[in-house]
């Protein structure tokens, strides 16, 4: 068990963290920004990803821990530093693994009305959150002799996954010269899923003089549910290496991603609102939805209470037969399998920025004033709130940031974020227009980079696209 316990730390040091997109919100010089923002304001005429390179997003932190805190060589004993960890990380500590990649992205200015500008594609999305199981990795690897009377949660158990594509279709609308309203559709096909949330119950060692042990260990109103989608027929050829195997699972994926899994609906809604000149303030709203999931479903529950005497520490089993104990217990809390279908609310996110632009750029190759257009502005500075709703809590950042226009071919933004995860997160933009040809490269968290065993985030996102 002390294995289990030291394998979930070191898996917390390697996580992945939340769809934050900082350096890239209300960037409008990408048309990536209208995917956070239906309501971003849009300088070009169409635009068109290269596909499967318009966007490749990738998010690692960690919340509570790194690894150096465990593997660090210090001369310290490593069943130590486990325990000091296990001790600081608390169950509201979490690991999410968020991934994105564009299949297709692409958009048009409308010939009839160029104040409206349609966007469209297909992105595939990867989203884990698992929050640390403290009451039961604690007892797993101290026991439970030092903690009676105290009772380990089985609500501590709380997690999700879900690997999903997204089919969607946008229209952002100049409303007038102060105002732009944007919105987007959402069809999600998932390809698989697994939650488990909203558990209940205790496990509590009680100290008695009855009887000839000392000890009785109470499972209290227990009720554990594991809902699943996705994985009832891929569990057969579960483990197996051979290529038919392998080609049999990647068509089932495929097949799923092509509108053949559950499917979902919903909706981005965004603005952008321009007080004055050179002062805006946009917001919107992210995967406002939720999916139906009916087909390949598996939902585990286990329900009752228990009372066993006669283990000093039952986790281990010690000086009975575990299979017994394994019988009983099946016996008393009966694991049922259903096949019922059950709908999810997609991660709801939520962003909101305040911009002031100054310094106007002009080159002499917009033809602005012949337009009757003002060149743009080359630099901005401003502040940006996010919020991700997740299954305990939402999850907050705060980030300032500086937009610089350096070339007609050259545009940065350099951000500071204040996160779950850090408190000196520099994040780092970097795009390249030459002719048509677009280039994009982001990171956060820079200053980890230096030593990756410490850090507790980095992010990278990058993309090419042809935009007029």
């Amino acid at each position: 068990m002390r294995a289990l316990v030291f394998l979930c730390i070191g898996v917390w040091g390697c996580s992945l963290y939340s769809q934050n997109k900082e350096t890239l919100y209300d960037f409008t010089d990408l048309p990536q920004s209208l995917m956070l923002n239906p309501g971003a304001e849009v300088n070009f005429e169409y635009h068109a990803g290269v596909p499967f390179l318009s966007q490749i997003h990738v998010n690692a932190g960690l919340r509570g821990a790194s690894l150096y805190d465990v593997f660090a060589d210090d001369g310290r004993n490593i069943n130590d530093k486990i325990e000091i960890t296990l001790n600081e990380l608390t169950s509201n500590d979490y690991l999410t693994f968020t991934q994105q990649l564009e299949l297709f992205n692409f958009g048009w200015e409308s010939k009839k009305n160029k104040s409206i500008y349609f966007s469209g594609g297909i992105y595939q999305e990867l989203d884990v959150i698992g929050y640390f199981p403290k009451d039961f990795a604690v007892l797993a690897y101290q026991g439970n002799q030092d903690f009676l009377n105290q009772p380990f949660r089985f609500s501590n158990i709380n997690g999700s996954g879900e690997l999903l594509t997204v089919y969607h279709f946008g229209y952002n609308k100049k409303v007038n010269k102060k105002l732009t309203f944007g919105a987007r559709a959402k069809l999600y096909s998932s390809m698989f899923h697994i939650r488990s949330a909203k558990n209940k119950g205790t496990f509590t060692t009680i100290e008695t003089s009855q009887g000839s042990n000392i000890y009785q260990h109470v499972v209290s109103n227990a009720d554990v549910t594991l809902r699943t989608s996705g994985y009832a027929s891929l569990r057969d050829i579960e483990g197996e290496t051979s290529s038919a195997e392998v080609k049999e699972v990647v068509n089932k994926l495929i097949g799923r991603a092509l509108l053949g899994g559950n499917l979902g609906v919903g909706v981005d809604i965004g603005f952008t609102y321009k007080i004055e000149d050179q002062l805006a303030v946009t917001g919107s709203i992210n995967d406002l939805g939720a999916v139906l999931y009916a087909k390949d479903v598996e939902t585990y529950s286990a329900r009752g209470n228990y009372v066993f005497e006669g283990f000093e520490t039952p986790i281990q089993f010690s000086g009975q037969n575990p299979q017994n104990f394994l019988d009983e217990l099946e016996e008393a809390i009966p694991l049922d399998t259903l096949s019922t279908a059950y709908v999810t609310m997609r991660p709801l996110k939520v962003n909101g920025s305040v911009k002031y632009s100054f310094n106007r750029y002009d080159d002499g190759t917009c033809n602005c004033y012949l337009e009757g257009e003002q060149p743009p502005y080359m630099d901005a500075v401003g502040v940006q709130l996010f919020t991700q709703f997740r299954p305990k809590r939402p999850q907050y950042a705060a980030s300032l940031f500086y937009y610089k226009r350096l070339f007609s071919f050259l545009r940065t933004k350099v951000t500071y974020t204040i996160d779950d995860y850090s408190y000196y997160n520099i994040g780092f933009l970097l795009s390249t227009h030459i002719d048509k040809i677009n280039f994009y490269i982001s990171a956060n968290n820079l200053l980890e980079y230096t030593n990756l065993a410490k850090a507790r985030g980095v992010s990278l996102q990058l993309g090419f696209n042809l935009i007029m």
